[in-house]
């Protein structure tokens, strides 16, 4: 009787072994992007869902945070899968800089693709008078999230260009959306957002009142170095704005962590390019975004899976 027993134990526990889910099949990826009205939201949405409906068994969300900084953080903690950050939050991850947020090197991040360039775009209501990078001197910006990747490159401009935010009459550490409502409330002058073009919450604010984009000159980047680079904001990005201005770009990376498997790291990456019409319909700015330039310019090395998606294609 005894034996007879364990032999059903044992036969219902190999039973157990043969229908276990395989290996993969009940990954759950969690998308981490940034505030609701930039860029990272909506092309995290559409991610998650390609990823939801293409990759086998995947189980999917996305998270609103506050973007580059707090992404990183989390990634190397393993709550979450996949992330969005600006080039140079992701260098400082892996230095490990303390003043950028970064308590010590993030050893674990790993890239999947550089994606679309950021723009620095410092967008003023006409009232204000402000044009120029020095005529805020004197008035109310807001820099963005505290610690996030746009306030680090607020933080890098201000420096590079002999000024601080001690000159400013006024400085909120505001994500896109709420910047914007000050501004249109006649609370606050400007506001700088590094997102790629044509985002939704400087769209909003052209829409509503009379602006000026303000200029960043060119010398800034060259004292930057990469991942600074000098670029336009193209004429007619914005609602009244007839003429392309000046600023600085910088690329941005979705990252991912070691702990994640090669063959997620994979799909992640297939089923992002074999599936850019869709995340160019969430938003413009994914038309900048190829195969070709995955592989490209990253402060940190890629995941195995990433790396043995653009050796199939041929890139690497």
């Amino acid at each position: 009787m005894f034996n007879r027993k364990m032999k059903l134990l044992a036969a219902g526990a190999l039973a157990l072994g043969l229908g276990a889910v395989p290996a993969g099949a009940q990954e759950f990826i969690n998308v981490l992007t940034g505030g609701t009205s930039g860029v990272y939201y909506p092309l995290g949405a559409q991610l998650s869902k390609i990823y939801g409906e293409k990759i086998d068994g995947a189980r999917t969300q996305v998270q609103s945070t506050k973007a580059s900084v707090e992404n990183l953080n989390l990634l190397q903690q393993g709550r979450g899968e996949l992330g969005f950050a600006l080039g140079d939050s992701v260098k400082s991850a892996w230095e490990g800089d303390e003043e950028a947020g970064f308590a010590k090197k993030l050893d674990k991040l790993r890239a999947i693709a550089a994606i679309y360039p950021n723009y620095i775009q410092i967008v003023a209501s006409e009232e204000s008078g402000i044009k120029t990078f020095e005529d805020l001197k004197g008035k109310g910006l807001s820099v963005g999230a505290p610690k996030s990747g746009t306030e680090l490159n607020a933080r890098r401009i201000f420096e590079t260009m002999g000024m601080s935010y001690e000159d400013l009459s006024k400085t909120e550490y505001l994500p896109f959306g709420e910047s914007v409502e000050l501004i249109k409330n006649r609370q606050l002058d400007a506001t700088l957002q590094s997102a790629g073009l044509g985002v939704s919450s400087i769209k909003d604010l052209a829409i509503s009142l009379p602006v000026n984009l303000v200029s960043v000159p060119a010398s800034v980047a060259e004292t930057l170095g990469a991942p600074f680079i000098a670029a336009e904001i193209p004429a007619n990005t914005y609602e009244g704005q007839t003429e392309a201005v000046p600023t600085l770009a910088i690329t941005n990376i979705l990252v991912t962590h070691s702990d994640v498997s090669e063959e997620t790291a994979y799909q992640m990456t297939k089923q992002l390019f074999e599936n850019l019409d869709d995340m160019v319909a969430a938003h413009a700015a994914a038309q900048a975004i190829s195969a070709e330039n995955g592989p490209k310019g990253l402060p940190i090395p890629l995941h195995p899976g990433a790396e043995r998606y653009y050796k199939e294609a041929g890139i690497l």
